[in-house]
């Protein structure tokens, strides 16, 4: 058998593994079209603790809290904690004279959120004790919160629901197409993904920020033990593994900036990728082995989405680059070849734009941008999608560390809304 066959045969298993580990995706659509709202009980009030973790962040911090303020929930029951990170700004200054109470960390060798938020917990426990609050809300300082945001999450989260995550918005989704392609995957995230998973009684998908979890949560864990450069992706796991079934409201509605440089962008991707791998060679057996326990859905749900993402996505490259160099060098027809090779990108390429248009067309209310921006960034969603190739690439090979993102959104919930 000639190498080109060969070849050509370990492409098409690669191509059909895709499809496999994503086809059951295709039955969450419609479960996400047809689902109906249901009217929510009452909910008793509830003591929350908002976590914030935030370094260099003074330009934004005190718009987060400031939203945080104007809830709708009873003030007396919220309270915002700001732990700043290693700053060299004015964040604990503002976030203090915005109403938060506020500790200072300065620790350059345990770096990133996850030591952050632990050590934020630690204080509050120190000072709060274990039982005064009964949930733990965690945001980005660039975040803010729609009025009625808390008050949602209470809901869903009196409905025996331990950690609940919530609809994540772009506040800066017209700026370009990188933050266009930030924006959509996540409204997709939240819309076709995480509310049709809770339909079917599955686990939702944390996802960096705009969450909640029980007081029974952060004792298990002694705190926030996560401390990967995915540590919403380790926390996700280790909760279903936990037994846990992460719900999702959908009407609580937050909005995030996203960034609009490549270099930041490749940057905070490449950390993502790699902290993905690492959280799934650390947990990828007990995963496994949790196919034959209560949350055996939720744990095939992760074992399909993420690991292939990576591990197809290098194999496709490299044996789709193997394969066009032998055919060159086979001296076979020219324009044959190119048709195949276009081809191959055309099909990728209309999955991911018929994902970014039916994104697009249900979320189009939620969107914060003119119309002509919506429907061109529809059209450069797969561009901003196919870079994860690349950025996979360089994950695994390069050098990843923890960097913060700047943020240039400076707006406040008025002026969002």
């Amino acid at each position: 058998m000639s190498a080109l066959i060969v070849l050509r045969s370990i492409n098409r298993i690669i191509g059909i593994l895709f499809l496999l580990c994503y086809s059951y995706q295709l039955l969450y659509v419609p479960v996400a079209l047809l689902h109906k709202k249901r009217a929510k009980a009452a909910a008793s009030i509830r003591r929350y603790a908002v976590l914030i973790s935030a370094r260099n962040e003074e330009a934004v911090i005190g718009h987060l809290l400031d939203s945080i303020r104007r809830q709708d929930y009873p003030a007396d029951s919220l309270a915002a904690f700001v732990v700043a990170d290693n700053c060299t700004d004015g964040t604990a200054r503002v976030a203090r004279e915005a109403g938060a109470v506020v500790y200072e960390r300065t620790d350059r060798v345990h770096v990133g959120k996850g030591y952050a938020l632990n050590y934020l917990l630690t204080q509050i426990r120190d000072a709060w004790g274990d039982d005064y609050f009964d949930g733990y809300f965690v945001f980005d300082a660039d975040n803010l919160l729609a009025p009625d945001y808390v008050s949602r999450m209470n809901e869903t989260f009196s409905q025996d629901c331990q950690i609940v995550t919530s609809y994540r918005n772009s506040k800066n989704f017209g700026d370009n197409w990188i933050s266009a392609g930030y924006g959509l995957w996540f409204l997709r995230d939240a819309a076709f993904l995480n509310a049709p998973r809770t339909q079917l009684g599955l686990s939702a998908v944390v996802s960096g920020t705009g969450y909640l979890f029980s007081r029974e949560v952060m004792l298990q864990g002694n705190g926030w033990p996560f401390h990967s450069l995915s540590e919403d992706t380790e926390f996700t796991v280790n909760s279903i593994l936990q037994g846990h079934r992460i719900g999702y409201c959908g009407e609580a509605e937050l909005f995030d900036e996203q960034p609009t440089s490549l270099v930041q962008s490749c940057r905070q991707r490449m950390r993502w990728v790699r902290g993905n791998l690492m959280v799934f060679l650390k947990e990828g057996g007990r995963l496994t082995a949790g196919l034959l326990g209560k949350n055996a859905l939720s744990c095939m749900d992760l074992l399909l989405s993420i690991p292939p993402a990576i591990v197809l996505t290098v194999l496709g490259v490299v044996f789709g680059a193997a394969l066009t160099v032998v055919e060159i060098l086979s001296g076979g027809p020219l324009l044959p070849m190119l048709m195949a090779t276009l081809a191959s990108f055309a099909v990728p390429y209309l999955l991911l734009f018929l994902a970014g248009a039916l994104t697009t067309l249900t979320q189009w209310r939620h969107i914060r941008a003119s119309a002509w921006k919506k429907i061109l960034y529809t059209i450069t969603f797969p561009i901003y999608m196919t870079t994860y190739v690349p950025i996979t690439i360089m994950a695994l090979l390069g050098k990843v560390e923890w960097k913060p993102i700047e943020h240039r959104a400076v707006m406040s919930i008025q002026e969002l809304k």
